[in-house]
């Protein structure tokens, strides 16, 4: 594999960035704040101690729901021991984190808080369509799928969110709301539809919280139409 300076648009360089964007969205996304790639400007790679390749990466990310864009200088560090050791990012986007959701989280917890109950389901159907009563529960479930594609991000795939097959909040005890969720990632590079089982917390002060995550026995090769 290359080392040095790398194309931005090929796929070594767009596999390390995407790995900061699903880092980003683990670290800071919410119902109301997720992270999407929008452009790689400049990549550079080098081999470390043969056991290790460093991905030195400019990228300009985007605050979806916001539209908001701002640059991002950011490290990513897969293992190549063989050990399956999940990547270690660095990132640095101060202008994009300026981007204030709180308002918007504080509603929507307490939405969920009052009704004690939201479920959704196909999320988006087969159209691309998704009911936009529903989306924060889809970008919930896509920043909570992110810790996903984080763990299981190599140099070798590319992940993206596909669909909520469902999701269903669960009865909590204390202030996190709780949520089951089962979920479909597409493997860009292997084209295979992988399903995964989660549950996780969230509010607005605590973040993202995943509880468990496990990977169901059967996937498929056709992908849904993706509302990204």
């Amino acid at each position: 594999m290359a080392t040095g300076e790398l194309n931005p648009n090929y796929y070594p360089a767009q596999r390390a960035a995407k790995v900061v964007q699903h880092y980003l969205n683990t670290r800071y996304g919410s119902p109301c704040r997720l992270f999407g790639l929008h452009r790689v400007h400049s990549a550079n790679a080098q081999d470390v101690d043969n056991s290790s390749r460093n991905y030195q990466l400019e990228v300009e990310a985007q605050e979806i729901i916001s539209n908001t864009t701002g640059n991002c200088s950011a490290g990513v560090l897969f293992d190549r021991s063989g050990e399956r050791r999940s990547a270690q990012v660095q990132a640095s986007c101060e202008e994009l984190l300026k981007v204030d959701a709180l308002p918007q989280e504080e509603a929507f917890y307490q939405q969920c808080k009052t009704n004690g109950s939201v479920s959704a389901e196909n999320l988006p159907d087969s159209h691309g369509r998704i009911d936009p009563g529903m989306t924060p529960l889809w970008h919930l479930a896509t920043v909570a799928s992110s810790f996903i594609m984080l763990n299981e991000s190599t140099e070798d795939t590319l992940y993206n969110m596909a669909q909520v097959a469902n999701i269903t909040q669960l009865p909590s005890e204390n202030d996190q709301l709780k949520f089951d969720s089962h979920v479909l990632l597409h493997d860009m590079v292997s084209q295979e539809i992988l399903h995964w089982k989660l549950l996780f917390t969230w509010s607005p002060a605590e973040g993202v919280k995943v509880l468990q995550m496990e990977q169901l026995p059967y996937h498929n090769h056709q992908p849904p139409q993706s509302a990204n």
